[in-house]
């Protein structure tokens, strides 16, 4: 009678077994062993490398750029508000250089806002406040040009239309602008995390590697006393080369985005923040004019948007080493003035900066002139000191911007080269793994070969 036929996978058991008691076979399950580690130390370190290379390449040309963009839909928002109140304090006609700037503003922000909807994640987020974007702006120049024809015909009521305009980007725009802007900063922050994530598995799969080739190779050196299989010592220096060629990238790699992650991302956010600071503060010491007083803080009877320039100004600059709030000679620590000359990398990001401070100080003592003046019934001699041009808190104003924008394009350009050296130290690497990793298998296959013909 016979037996009845085993299944196939406990068959090629029965067989294994049977081969592992000899020599021959043992040689053949360790070949397959080490060719199999090493095709997974190959395959795991390439996919790992490839993935922190993708991320690194988002954070140069993808997720840094888009918040880059978003904080320039708020900066020109803010400041085509800030404009529109400037140009009405002029009564009448507005100055074509004040037009031009508004249009200039609306324009880029309207520009920008195409761009991030072609160029968004797709997060609910994100569409919802482009939406909002898109649907408010249109309101929100049609007042601002309502208010500018009554302006122009003398009626008072073009200031109505003005505050209103400016209620509507202040509560709708650039809150909507505000949250665009920090959820393209947090997919940036997400990018970096995944590029400066240690391949663990891959060094782990390396380690491993290592180890099996050593135990091979005693274990060939006991039984046969030669002290090199020239197979397994080529997949021991090819796994070793991948592995160092790993390390020794990544932390490169790693180190250089540290570098534009916190001299260059984390500067441009403080250095965006400050800019936009200083272009709220300025609308409001317009709007303070435009109001004549008229609107209050429900809360304190206090001048809303007095109130407002002063809580933009603590932002920016803090009550520095002055009394009074009169503008001293250093930011408060911890201030986005502060903060923005510890982040900044260099003479050529630390000098604009320090020109920014001492200009917010005299802007601050000329406001406060400003605001004496404006109290005590002389509404023109304020206007003068606010926009009547030299020695004027709008001159004042405009240098700061102005320096604030050169340390943001000395911040973005010292950004650019470290982002760069950073996903360079990551080329190569994934297809040097793989090819490595295969030269290592073959190596260890042959090696394996080589005492497997010994037996023949």
């Amino acid at each position: 009678m016979s037996q009845p036929q085993q299944p196939a996978w406990r068959e090629g058991a029965t067989r294994l077994r049977a081969a592992a008691t000899t020599e021959p076979g043992r040689l053949r399950i360790i070949g397959a062993a080490l060719a199999a580690v090493l095709a997974v130390f190959g395959g795991v370190t390439a996919w790992q490398v490839s993935d922190r290379s993708a991320a690194a390449d988002a954070v140069v040309a993808h997720s840094q750029p888009l918040s880059a963009d978003a904080a320039s839909i708020y900066r020109s928002l803010a400041d085509a508000d800030t404009t529109a109140a400037s140009g009405f304090l002029t009564g009448g006609q507005e100055p074509k250089t004040t037009r031009d700037r508004y249009d200039q503003d609306i324009a880029l922000a309207s520009e920008l806002l195409v761009k991030a909807a072609a160029n968004t994640s797709g997060s609910d987020t994100e569409r919802r406040q482009i939406a909002t974007l898109n649907k408010q702006l249109p309101v929100y120049t049609g007042l601002v040009d309502t208010a500018r024809a009554n302006n122009r015909q003398g009626l008072p009521l073009g200031g109505a239309y003005l505050r209103y305009a400016s209620e509507r980007m202040r509560g709708e725009l650039l809150p909507a602008a505000s949250a665009l802007y920090e959820a393209e900063t947090g997919r940036l922050g997400s990018d970096y995390r995944d590029a400066k994530a240690w391949p663990w598995a891959a060094l782990a799969a390396g380690i491993v590697a290592l180890g099996a080739l050593g135990w091979a190779q005693r274990r060939n050196y006991l039984r046969t006393n030669r002290v090199f299989n020239h197979g397994l010592l080529a997949a021991t220096a090819a796994t070793a080369v991948v592995l160092l060629w790993l390390v020794a990238g990544h932390t490169v790699a790693r180190a250089e985005l540290d570098n534009s992650d916190r001299h260059g991302a984390q500067s441009l956010q403080v250095l965006n923040e400050a800019r936009i600071s200083s272009l709220q503060a300025r609308g409001d010491e317009n709007l303070t004019l435009v109001s004549r007083g008229s609107v209050l803080d429900p809360a304190t009877g206090d001048d809303l948007y007095e109130a407002s320039f002063q809580k933009d100004m603590k932002r920016l600059f803090g009550n520095g080493d002055n009394s009074g709030g009169t503008g001293g000679t250093a930011p408060a620590p911890g201030s986005l003035l502060d903060r923005a000359g510890a982040l900044a990398d260099g003479a050529a990001g630390r000098d604009p900066v320090a020109k920014a401070v001492t200009d917010v100080g005299q802007w601050l003592r000329q406001h406060s002139a400003a605001r004496t003046a404006d109290v005590s019934g002389d509404y023109k001699g304020a206007l003068q000191m606010v926009n009547g041009g030299k020695d004027s808190t709008g001159e004042s104003f405009d240098r700061v911007d102005s320096e604030l924008q050169q340390a943001l394009s000395h911040e973005q350009a010292q950004f650019r080269h470290a982002a760069d050296n950073g996903r360079g130290a990551l080329t190569g690497l994934t297809a040097g793994a793989a090819v490595l990793a295969l030269l290592a298998a073959t190596g260890a296959v042959l090696g394996i070969g080589r005492r497997l013909s010994e037996y023949r």
